[in-house]
């Protein structure tokens, strides 16, 4: 097998390049347009304003929201913050109970913790073996003061899509709100916050081909409104909500990147989950390969899986120069605890370190899947050979 010079990239849910198109679109507001959109008294400030408008209106149309429902942030770890905190601290008189996952992103496990030092209780709700939330377990956990549920639409280990419609329904039956981080869905499957009864909505664009450092949260501002308390004081920008200047090009690449995804979803999502198919197709008759994730509830590009009996630094470094992904656990200095999403599904701490996250992309080819799949192959059943590593027990 001819090992490509630069490794396969598969690590999609991590983040993605930046689409030509998108690009093109930003450049004129780093030079051009470069101009303040709070400075409204004079063209270049109109100019960029417009622009943000602009983004605003489509991002707002694409999620069934309004355009004064969208604020602007940092990206979806701040959306978050920004949605949980924000609740709270609006919300603490009427109750200081908080329902989420325990597959949770850190993004959302974190404010929870946080939280729970100044006073919140939280309820953090297990999954089945196959990463979905049980609707019932969770109108179980709900009380007279919970405030706030914030669940995934789609895990960013394993790709499950937990059912938003089912909970938003049951959340807006008790006058709970409901938040989604959205950041994985976002551009890959339908999102409707009317429809699926979502009162706040994460997501960001360098999980869809758009630049780092941008995201938006929307808020639902009818039926009901939702009161977020600021996190960043300063400017009263994004109608009090979110303060800080607007970054024009980025923002304008945000919606560049959600229009090309939504423009081209159907089709897109069905060339991806041809190669996702193919790559388990190879994969899934290797002895000792589990599949992590609700089989066919998940989203189109991710593949997890683990691998009994194989030591997971030696499968990672085994696959290092031909293919970038992810395992299932942080490798490196600051952390070497395994996945809490895998060990949530019941793993041991050996095979969730003997994990692969295969994040399959618009650019990604059939070849490069063809050589990947004989690549894991190969390294795998070599490392079970040799016996390297202490068999796992699940």
């Amino acid at each position: 097998m001819q090992r490509p010079s630069r490794p396969i990239y598969l690590d999609c849910h991590a983040t993605t390049p930046v689409d030509p198109q998108v690009l093109e679109a930003m450049l004129p507001f780093f030079t051009k347009h470069f101009g303040n959109p709070a400075s409204v008294g004079h063209l270049y400030g109109w100019e960029a304003e417009a622009a943000v408008q602009r983004s605003r209106e489509l991002i707002a149309t694409g999620i069934n929201a309004t355009p004064d429902e969208i604020v602007f942030t940092s990206g979806a770890t701040e959306a978050n913050n920004l949605a949980i905190k924000g609740v709270a601290e609006a919300y603490f008189s009427k109750g200081r109970h908080i329902v989420t996952m325990q597959t949770e992103h850190s993004a959302v496990l974190d404010p929870c913790r946080y939280l729970e030092s100044l006073g919140f209780e939280v309820t953090y709700l297990s999954v089945s073996q196959d990463g979905l939330l049980s609707v019932e377990a969770l109108e179980r956990s709900l009380r007279e003061d919970t405030i706030l549920v914030s669940v995934m639409a789609a895990n960013n280990e394993i790709g499950v899509l937990q059912p938003l419609a089912d909970i938003g329904q049951c959340c807006h039956d008790r006058g709970i709100l409901f938040h989604t981080d959205a950041a994985q869905a976002i551009g890959k499957i339908d999102l409707d916050v009317k429809a699926q009864n979502i009162d706040l909505l994460s997501l960001t664009a360098h999980k869809i081909y758009g630049p780092k450092g941008i995201g938006a949260l929307y808020v639902r501002q009818r039926q009901p409104r939702v009161t977020l308390a600021p996190q960043l004081h300063g400017g009263g920008h994004e109608r009090g909500r979110r303060s800080g200047t607007l970054y024009s090009p980025q923002i304008v690449g945000l919606s560049k990147a959600l229009e090309l995804a939504w423009a081209h979803q159907t089709s897109e999502q069905a060339q991806i989950q041809a190669m996702r198919d193919r790559l388990w197709h190879t994969l899934q008759n290797v002895p000792g390969i589990r599949l992590n994730g609700h089989l066919t509830q998940r989203l189109a590009n991710n593949l997890n899986i683990s691998v009994d009996g194989v030591d997971g630094q030696a499968l990672v470094l085994g696959l290092k120069n031909v293919v970038a992904l992810s395992s299932g656990a942080a490798c490196s200095s600051s952390s070497t605890a395994p996945s809490h999403v895998l060990k949530a599904l019941g793993h041991s701490d050996s095979l969730a370190y003997a994990s692969l996250r295969f994040g399959i992309g618009r650019f990604n080819t059939l070849a490069e899947i063809d050589t990947v799949a004989q690549a894991c192959r190969q390294i795998i059943m070599a490392l079970q050979s040799t016996a390297i590593g202490p068999k796992s027990i699940s």
